[in-house]
């Protein structure tokens, strides 16, 4: 479903990524570990078209990320750590929107189920600026599946909300990658990435270091947990 290839990306004369290679499954969820700077938020622009690679090859669906962006639009959801709701509009209106630009079959019925998936009914009406923090990111994840994508990029969706909250967004991030839908997360709780990830990649200085499943990788570095592993390919330090 996703293919990098020796993909490049510098900002100035700093690499953002530097020659990444990446395969990922239909249907897989593959998650993202890494420091603040890593390259994992340029990775999910170029996958999303919002960036071009300035060398290498992005592809989603078989589709060229940039000489066949229309097509990759099509395919995908986009989920940044940004909240760019409309604050001033309710929930139902804020889907509606999207729907209608999206164009989006039979809109108030899909925003209604949509809004009942994500537990907003009672709040449907309520301005964005109402909502709690929770709400809100389980509204953006919402927006993005409006047009029922074959994949999701979620950017750090769960950033600075509570452990409650947090579980839940995964039981709703869990439906969706159970539904067959593939998932790419990035993350920096790696207990996030081993409960909603069949496989995982490191990356550091926008190299992809290792990766595999969670198993795999503690087992090839010696370590107990997932977290070691991510700490010492990404600082250094073997603790």
């Amino acid at each position: 479903m996703i293919r990098v290839e020796a993909a490049v990306k510098r900002y100035g004369a700093l690499p953002a990524l530097d020659g990444i290679d990446l395969a990922i499954g239909a249907g897989e969820a593959f998650g993202l570990l890494g420091p603040n700077g890593a390259g994992k938020t340029t990775l999910v622009r170029l996958l999303a078209t919002l960036a071009s690679p300035d060398s290498g090859r992005l592809s989603v669906g078989g589709h060229d990320t940039v000489t066949a962006a229309a097509e990759v639009k099509r395919l995908i959801g986009v989920v940044f750590q940004e909240n760019n709701l409309d604050r001033d509009l309710t929930p139902r209106q804020n889907l509606s929107f999207h729907a209608r630009l999206h164009r989006v079959d039979a809109v108030e019925e899909t925003v209604t189920a949509m809004l009942v998936r994500l537990g907003l009914t009672e709040r449907a009406d309520t301005p964005v600026n109402g909502l709690s923090g929770g709400m809100r990111r389980r509204l953006v994840i919402g927006r993005a599946l409006l047009t029922q994508p074959r994949v999701l990029l979620l950017d750090e969706p769960t950033t600075g909300l509570d452990p409650a909250i947090r579980r839940d967004l995964w039981t709703l991030i869990r439906d969706i990658r159970d539904q067959g839908c593939t998932v790419i997360l990035t993350t920096h709780y790696v207990e996030e990435a081993e409960r909603l990830c069949g496989r995982v990649g490191i990356i550091n200085r926008g190299k992809l270091v290792a990766s595999g499943t969670p198993a795999d990788l503690t087992a090839r570095f010696g370590a107990e947990r997932l977290e070691d592993v991510v700490v010492a390919l990404t600082t250094g330090d073997p603790a």
